[in-house]
């Protein structure tokens, strides 16, 4: 019945794999069969590999490349020499010493001892049985085919490999700040991705990913005091006496037993991660649509409380993001306490555990929301950053608020502070950037999740509430499984509303230009008012506008951008609005005629639901004096 079962979703998710309504689109495969053993003495493994690869492109392979990510955390790799020379290093990953007498940070990873770095070491590489060139650069294998690969053309690689874990720094790691005695992140040798733009093999410098999606098989042989968790569904509770979806021990175990094999398939993924501590509890809850919830979390007294109370919330978000975007499609997702912060993978995330309860269900929202925006909706985060970490960020505040007891009326507020704060200081980059090439970690983060949300905020100001909805679900519908690109999402809202929306992708994301808009002038002209309005920033927007009168009246105006070649329902069905003619960029300054003398006038204001990223809002807004 497992067999079938598992069968089943392969065929259905190969299915879904090939859904993307781009003309031509293509992606690679690859299927992986993972053998590890882990020596929890050294925290040392050893493992063989064997993957099928299916060149899916148009384009005829002669190298491929793997990701070695437990190489970065070594002295003098990419990682430690962009810690030592960014000008605000991430503070997980830095210490304060005293260096003539004054505290200097420096990268934790310099001082690792040669038993405390993460390696991985490959050996007995072979393509269909044929020993290959290969070359390691930090963390990057580079390898030369023995036959080149044609399109449409599939191909075996076999290899051995030997790692350690490092102590944890970042993400993967041993004995985290918690205790906590392995987060497996970035553990194996993975497959760089192949895509239209070509080899996305950069090195790991501790940002984001691209990956291939395929289908995981993996065993791992460990001490068997330990609990695992992570991607996959366990396939053998029978015979390690533990049951994962049901409770408790379910064998008895010989005695002589000192390890376990842990038997995890993961279908249609791009990546597989595992946690493994001897003093987790393991808690269950079915969710919505039959998808079971799985809580790892150590057995500390000062936080079980918290976890228990994470529980019934874990499953209120997961049924507010299907709603919204679409049905989770895996059945089961783990919340594990492991690495450091928050990250997510596939089917599971590891998370901090010891903070608020507040702290542990945003983290939670925040890591389980990108499971529709990284591990179905596959981005490439490396240079799209803002696409999952921005639309995550929306995810995440929205559903929060939906829960909350008391709403707020603009749950994003903070994202639009963060970017503010970004543009007075003048360190803003394009959101093209490569996530490795900001100047700053801040202007990162602010630009990716703060700049990225608002993307999605200010795309509901420019198509309206219903249309923005619907862009949602269609996006996520098209293009689950493959990798999106900023015009898709782009191109779906302009296939939902009608408008013209490629103005907006190209000056919110590959420029810094800003929105300000301002009112210039009100004078009264006769027994009518004249209202000036200027446009001072570079980047253009549609203008919603409010009129307010001294008898408790009001009335709105909506001013469309002739970009756009589109006019928007009104936003306030319940208030009279009048349709001016558009305002094209290139004018300075446009004028319109409001039906009242100005002293009936109590206040004029632009954008009065304040969605619009406007850098100045003081001269918003007109009120009589």
């Amino acid at each position: 019945m497992k067999k079938l079962l598992f069968l089943s979703l392969l065929v259905s998710s190969a299915v879904l794999a090939q859904k993307n309504p781009n003309p031509g689109y293509w992606q690679q495969h690859a299927d992986y069969k993972m053998n590890v053993t882990m020596d929890v003495k050294n925290y040392q493994y050893k493992g063989t590999q064997t993957l099928v690869y299916t060149n899916n492109s148009p384009d005829t392979l002669h190298r491929v490349y793997y990701h070695l990510f437990n190489n970065a955390f070594q002295p003098n790799s990419p990682m430690d020499a962009r810690l030592k020379t960014i000008a605000d290093p991430d503070g997980r990953m830095v210490t304060k010493v005293k260096v003539d007498g004054k505290d200097v940070k420096q990268s934790r990873i310099s001082a690792l001892k040669p038993n405390e770095i993460g390696y991985l070491k490959i050996s007995n590489l072979k393509q269909d049985g044929v020993a290959l060139e290969n070359k390691v650069v930090s963390t990057i294998l580079e390898v030369t085919l023995a036959k080149a690969l044609l399109p449409g053309a599939s191909t075996t690689f076999t290899l051995d490999f030997d790692g350690q874990v490092p102590v944890q720094i970042r993400r993967s790691g041993r004995n985290n700040k918690e205790g906590v005695e392995l987060s497996m992140a970035q553990w194996y040798p993975k497959m760089a991705e192949y895509d239209y733009e070509g080899w996305q093999a950069d090195p790991y410098i501790a940002r984001e990913f691209h990956g291939v999606w395929g289908n995981f098989d993996v065993n791992i042989t460990i001490d068997k005091d330990y609990v695992l968790g992570g991607s996959g569904y366990l396939q053998n509770a029978n015979e390690i006496g533990y049951n994962y979806q049901d409770e408790g021990v379910v064998v008895k175990l010989p005695k002589k037993t000192k390890t376990l094999t842990w038997h995890f398939i993961a279908p249609n993924v791009h990546d597989f991660t595992w946690a493994a501590d001897k003093n987790y509890i393991h808690d269950k809850l079915l969710a919505e649509n039959g998808v079971m919830l799985h809580f790892l979390y150590k057995n500390n007294p000062k936080i079980i409380d918290n976890w228990k109370n994470l529980q019934p919330k874990t499953a209120q978000l997961m049924s507010i993001y299907n709603k919204t975007v679409g049905q989770y499609p895996y059945k089961q997702y783990s919340v594990i306490q492991g690495g450091d912060g928050g990250m997510e993978y596939a089917m599971c995330t590891l998370i901090v555990g010891e903070g608020t309860p507040e702290g542990l269900v945003g983290v939670t929202a925040h890591e389980m929301a990108h499971s529709w925006f990284q591990h179905v909706l596959a981005s490439n985060e490396s240079k799209n950053s803002w696409m999952d970490e921005g639309f995550t960020t929306w995810l995440e505040n929205y559903g929060l608020n939906e829960i909350a007891e008391k709403k707020l009326a603009n749950p994003h507020e903070d994202s639009y502070t963060g970017y503010f704060n970004l543009v007075k200081s003048g360190k803003e980059q394009p959101q093209t950037i490569h996530s490795d090439r900001y100047d700053e970690n801040k202007s990162y983060s602010t630009d990716a999740y703060s700049k990225g949300n608002l993307f999605l905020t200010q795309l509901e100001y420019l198509i309206g509430h219903d249309n923005f909805m619907k862009t949602l679900k269609r996006y996520y519908n098209d293009y689950k499984f493959t990798h999106p690109t900023p015009n898709d999402i782009k191109h779906t809202a302009e296939k939902i509303s009608g408008a013209n929306l490629d103005w907006y992708l190209n000056d919110w994301t590959k420029t810094t230009n800003t929105i300000d808009y301002g009112i210039r002038s009100v004078m009264e002209n006769g027994k009518t008012t004249k209202v000036t309005l200027e446009r001072i920033g570079r980047m253009p927007m549609p203008l919603d506008i409010i009129v307010v009168y001294e008898d408790g009246s009001a009335e709105t105006f909506y001013i469309p951008l002739t970009l756009m070649r589109w006019t928007k329902e009104n936003p306030f069905p319940n208030v009279q609005r009048t349709v001016l003619d558009g305002w094209d960029w290139a004018y300075p300054t446009f004028e319109f005629t409001i039906n009242k003398e100005k002293g009936a006038i109590k206040a004029i204001a632009l954008d009065p639901m304040e969605l619009m990223a406007d850098v100045n809002r003081t001269n918003n807004v007109f009120e009589k004096k």
